[in-house]
C-alpha cells in the first residue's frame, strides 16, 4: 500500500489535494490502523491525490489541553502548523474527531487556518461527486446502529455524513434511544482514554454499549478510533464478540467495496 508522505511530494514539485491527518490512534493503535488502511484504500479507489505527514506528524494536543495542560497543547499545536504552514497544508481530513476538531476549532487562533474535514464528509462528498461508487456488498439489510462521537456530533453538529454512508449500503440504520444531540459520551474523551476510570457502579464504556445493544444491532458503527475501542471493550464485556462486531464507517465501505 502507497502512502505518499508530503516531503516526498514537495521534493517532485507535487501538492496533494489533501492532506491525510492520521492522529497517534491511526497510527500507533494496532485496531485503529485498520481504520487508517481501510481510509487509505478508499482513497486511492477514488483516485485522491493526498499525502500524510509521517514522521512529521506530531499529537495535534487535545489529550493535553482536555488534561489541563494549556502549555503542552500550545507546544504542540504549534510545531505542527508551523510544519503544515511550511508545506502551505489548506485542505486535511482525518478520521478522528478529536483531531478533527482541535485542528478545526485551536489552530486558528494560533495561526493554523485550513479547511478541516471529517473523513465520514469527505467520503459522502466523493460519492455524491461520483468520485466513488458504493455497493451494499455483505452489509446489504444488515442492521447497523451508529454511535455519535462527542467531537464530531455534539461539539461540531456533522450527524448526516455517516447516517448517510451506511444508508447508501442499502443498510437497515436503528437508532439508539441516545443519539445526535442526546448522544452518550463512550467514556474516552476529554483525556479519559488514557487513564483507567474513577470508582463508581458501572463504567461508562459498558453504559454506552447497553444503549447499542437495546436496537439489537449486528455491527456498531463508529466514527472515531477511541469511540471504537471502548464500544469494543463493551463488547467484550458483555460477552458478546462472536455475535456483533464494532466497525468504523471506513471499514465498513471498503469492506463493502471488497477493498
Amino acid at each position: 500500500m502507497h502512502v505518499p508522505t508530503m516531503a516526498e511530494m514537495m521534493a517532485n514539485g507535487q501538492q496533494p489535494e489533501i492532506l491525510f491527518w492520521v492522529g497517534c490512534s491511526g497510527s500507533f493503535d494496532d485496531r485503529a490502523k485498520k481504520i487508517t488502511k481501510a481510509f487509505v484504500k478508499l482513497l486511492n479507489q477514488a483516485n485522491i491525490s493526498f499525502a500524510v505527514l509521517g514522521t512529521e506528524e506530531s499529537c495535534t494536543g487535545d489529550p493535553a489541553k482536555r488534561a489541563g495542560n494549556e502549555f503542552l497543547f500550545q507546544m504542540q499545536a504549534m510545531t505542527n502548523i508551523e510544519v503544515l504552514n511550511a508545506y502551505e497544508v489548506k485542505k486535511i481530513v482525518t478520521a478522528c474527531p478529536h483531531c478533527f476538531n482541535t485542528i478545526k476549532n485551536e489552530y486558528p487562533e494560533l495561526g493554523g487556518n485550513y479547511q478541516v474535514l471529517h473523513h465520514t464528509e469527505f467520503l459522502t462528498e466523493l460519492i455524491n461527486e461520483g468520485k466513488l461508487t458504493v455497493k451494499g456488498g455483505t452489509f446489504k439489510g444488515k442492521r447497523i446502529t451508529f454511535h455519535d462521537p462527542c467531537y464530531l456530533g455534539r461539539a461540531n453538529n456533522v450527524y448526516e455524513a455517516p447516517r448517510e454512508l451506511i444508508e447508501k449500503l442499502d443498510a437497515e440504520l436503528v437508532e439508539m434511544k441516545r443519539s445526535k444531540k442526546n448522544g452518550l459520551c463512550c467514556g474516552a474523551g476529554g483525556a479519559q482514554m488514557f487513564k483507567e476510570p474513577e470508582k463508581g457502579n458501572k463504567d461508562i464504556n459498558v453504559e454506552r454499549t447497553e444503549d447499542a445493544l437495546e436496537t439489537n444491532p449486528e455491527i456498531i458503527a463508529a466514527g472515531c478510533p477511541f469511540c471504537n475501542t471502548m464500544l469494543t471493550d463493551g463488547i467484550k464485556f458483555k460477552e458478546k464478540e462472536g455475535q456483533i462486531k464494532v466497525l468504523d464507517v471506513a471499514e465498513i465501505l471498503a469492506q463493502a467495496q471488497d477493498l
